[in-house]
C-alpha cells in the first residue's frame, strides 16, 4: 500500500485513484492525520505499506525522521517546483528521493522498486523452486514460461514472496493488497484469490506451492 500525504484533497484522490488503475492500493492522508497515524500504527499495519509519499504540506520536513522511527519504507517527496534549495532541504530531512510533478504512478513505483534494490542490495526478481517472481509489475515465470495473473493474484504472489520466511495472515495479506483503510472490501476476497492463484500455480508446477493453516495464515513452500 502506498501512503499519500499531502494538504490538498485533489492531489490525493488524484493518485489514488492512479495507483488504483495500475491495481495498487493506497490511502491518502492530510498532515494532520498522517502524523497521528504513523506514530499510533501497530507493526503489522506498517508492514502493509510499501512506501509513503509526501507532497506539499506542512510539517513535511519532520516526516521523514518520524517515519524511520517506525519502519524503513521508502520515502519520496513530490515537489510541485524545480527549486534547488527546496530538494537539497529535502534530502537533508531525510527523504529516499525527491520528484517533480507531474509524475507517472508507475515511474513513482519504479523509483520505489529501485530504492528497496539499493537498500537490500538483491535483484528485482527471486527465484523460488521452479518459478521466478518480479517484483517489478511483470507477470511472473514458471518453470521458463510467463504465467500471466490478474494484477491482484500477482500482488498477493509478491507479496507471499518478499515475506517468504515467514507464516502471514488473511488480515497482512489484505492490508498489503487493498490498504489499510479500504471498508468497501471484504477481508474474505484474499481466500478467493488465493483460491485462484493455488489453482493456476499447481496446474504449471504440478503441486500447490501455497502453504495454509487455519488460524495461521499462508506461506510459500518448494517441493
Amino acid at each position: 500500500m502506498f501512503v499519500i500525504v499531502d494538504d490538498r484533497e485533489i492531489v490525493k484522490t488524484g493518485y489514488a485513484s492512479s495507483f488504483s488503475r495500475e491495481g495498487v492500493a493506497s490511502t491518502g492522508l492530510r498532515p494532520d492525520e498522517f502524523e497521528e497515524w504513523v506514530v499510533g500504527a501497530g507493526k503489522r499495519d506498517l508492514q502493509a505499506v510499501e512506501a509513503i509519499l509526501i507532497g506539499d504540506c506542512t510539517r513535511r520536513e519532520v516526516f521523514p525522521r518520524m517515519i524511520r522511527e517506525r519502519c524503513h519504507v521508502p520515502v519520496i517527496a513530490l515537489n510541485d517546483s524545480p527549486s534547488l534549495e527546496l530538494t537539497l532541504d529535502l534530502f537533508a530531512a531525510g527523504v529516499d528521493d525527491v520528484v517533480r510533478k507531474p509524475v507517472h504512478v508507475r515511474e513513482i513505483m519504479a523509483r520505489v522498486g529501485a530504492i528497496r534494490r539499493r537498500k537490500e542490495a538483491r535483484a528485482d526478481y527471486k527465484d523460488v523452486g521452479e518459478m521466478r517472481v518480479h517484483l517489478d509489475g511483470r507477470d511472473p515465470e514458471v518453470k521458463g514460461a510467463p504465467l500471466p495473473l490478474p494484477r491482484r493474484e500477482r500482488r498477493i504472489l509478491e507479496y507471499l514472496v518478499m515475506n517468504q520466511a515467514k507464516r502471514v495472515t488473511k488480515s497482512q495479506i489484505f492490508n498489503a493488497i487493498y490498504g489499510l483503510f479500504d471498508d468497501e472490501v471484504e477481508e474474505d476476497v484474499v481466500e478467493s484469490h488465493i483460491s485462484k492463484l493455488r489453482k493456476k500455480l499447481r496446474h504449471r508446477l504440478g503441486y500447490d506451492p501455497i502453504d495454509s493453516k487455519r488460524y495461521l495464515g499462508y506461506c510459500l513452500t518448494v517441493n
